[in-house]
């Protein structure tokens, strides 16, 4: 009976012990479910932020009252931050390079093994399309237009022509190759050379007219002076007219030559802005009074059937360029018109997507024929007997000097378009 009070505080104490025993084990226990529901919790927004990086949604936010996970909401509402402000600025970043290669003059497409990812506001303009999904689609407009941007490599540059409506297009294909994400991309850029080749071709024609007429002139001038001296001194007859025809045929080839001149001399514009509208009823009323009146007058019977119009597709059209220069272009382009027997003569203007003012002049005359197209622009050809073969030529001069082009879009039985465009 001695130990009883002993046993009995030793059996409290081991009752005691296995107690916090228990109470530890429940506590931890309980630890450890709480830190794995937690752990759940967390682990699901973290996947669920993940799936919506990876869709690129960012319209979440956390919780961050909440008393279990505040801080780790907070990080994660950080980090959604972070990346919202990244893609912003690689947006603008995107925004900022596809203004920039929609402003230059140079077409330019992504091509990822056939497939068109990218494509700019230039390259729809020169091909003619507005829009396209596959380098196939080329073999519509052109067979060899397909070919040239399917061969095409970083050691493969290609050239290829081909029309459209805007009349036959010359391209420089040139291309590069880049990595994306583990693809292989190709990036075309092509540019028109058309107008490159057309100068390089007229500064060859004016430099032989500039020699031509130089020799020409040099040789003929004293010779048409000699002979009208001589002339005077001469008594004999046959002498005198002989002399009289050398002066006369002399006095002939200086004013021809004196003609192809004008080609090697035009002066740079001097441009101011005008209404198109206005500018062409000045024209179109001086062709239909004095110019026919006083130049063509073979022409007068048939100009009571000739139907005159202006068309315009887009309002206000303002002209940026030389007035007196612009209007041979359009006096030519009307005569020659007249002189293939045309009854309707219209003039269609527009501004196109690209800013550029388009301006046609279409007649229903007599076609041009497939030989003489590709000529029409070339010094010295004509396809009227007693044409001098400058008119075109010279056009094509003007608004090269004015950064544009004129270019022939169709001759046919229909009609004949020529087409100008100001840059």
């Amino acid at each position: 009976m001695t130990y009883e009070p002993l046993t009995f505080i030793l059996l409290a104490i081991n009752l005691s012990i296995t107690d916090c025993a228990l109470c530890v084990i429940t506590a931890i226990i309980v630890a450890v479910v709480v830190a794995i529901v937690v752990y759940t919790k967390m682990r699901r927004k973290v996947d669920y932020m993940l799936d919506a990086l990876e869709d690129k949604e960012l319209n979440f936010r956390f919780n961050e009252q909440v008393f279990i996970g505040r801080g780790f909401n907070k990080t994660l509402n950080r980090l959604r931050t972070i990346f919202d402000k990244e893609r912003r600025e690689i947006n603008d970043q995107e925004r900022y390079y596809g203004e920039m290669l929609d402003h230059v003059q140079t077409g330019v497409m992504v091509v990822d093994d056939g497939m068109v990812l990218y494509c700019n506001r230039m390259a729809s303009l020169l091909l003619g399309i507005s829009t396209i999904s596959h380098i196939r689609q080329l073999n519509n407009i052109s067979p060899e237009l397909y070919n040239a941007f399917r061969d095409v490599s970083p050691d493969n540059e290609q050239r290829v022509s081909f029309y459209t409506e805007r009349g036959e297009l010359r391209l420089a294909v040139i291309a590069s190759e880049t990595e994306i994400h583990g693809k292989s991309m190709k990036i075309i850029a092509f540019n028109d050379i058309s107008s490159d080749m057309a100068e390089n071709e007229e500064l060859a024609w004016s430099r032989l007219i500039r020699v031509l007429t130089h020799e020409i002139m040099n040789t003929v001038t004293p010779i048409a002076s000699l002979s009208e001296t001589l002339s005077a001194d001469i008594t004999s007859p046959d002498l005198q007219s002989g002399l009289e025809t050398i002066a006369s045929s002399s006095r002939g080839l200086i004013k021809f030559v004196d003609t192809y001149r004008t080609l090697t001399r035009v002066t740079t514009p001097i441009k101011h802005a005008f209404y198109f509208r206005e500018f062409i009823e000045r024209i179109l009323t001086l062709v239909e009074t004095q110019y026919i009146a006083s130049q063509n007058k073979q022409y007068i019977a048939s100009q009571t059937t000739i139907k005159y119009s202006y068309i315009e597709k887009s309002n206000d059209i303002l002209l940026y360029a030389d007035e007196n220069q612009i209007s041979q272009i359009f006096i030519n382009l009307i005569r020659n018109a007249i002189q293939a027997e045309a009854t309707k003569i219209d003039i269609i203007a527009e501004i196109e997507p690209s800013d550029i003012i388009r301006i046609d002049v279409v007649n229903n005359g007599r076609p041009i024929s497939k030989e003489s197209q590709s000529q029409i622009f070339i010094p010295f050809f004509s396809t009227k007997p007693d044409g001098t073969g400058i008119g075109l030529s010279l056009s094509r001069q003007i608004m090269r000097l004015h950064n544009g082009s004129i270019r022939l879009l169709r001759s046919d039985d229909k009609q004949t378009v020529f087409s100008l465009l100001f840059k």
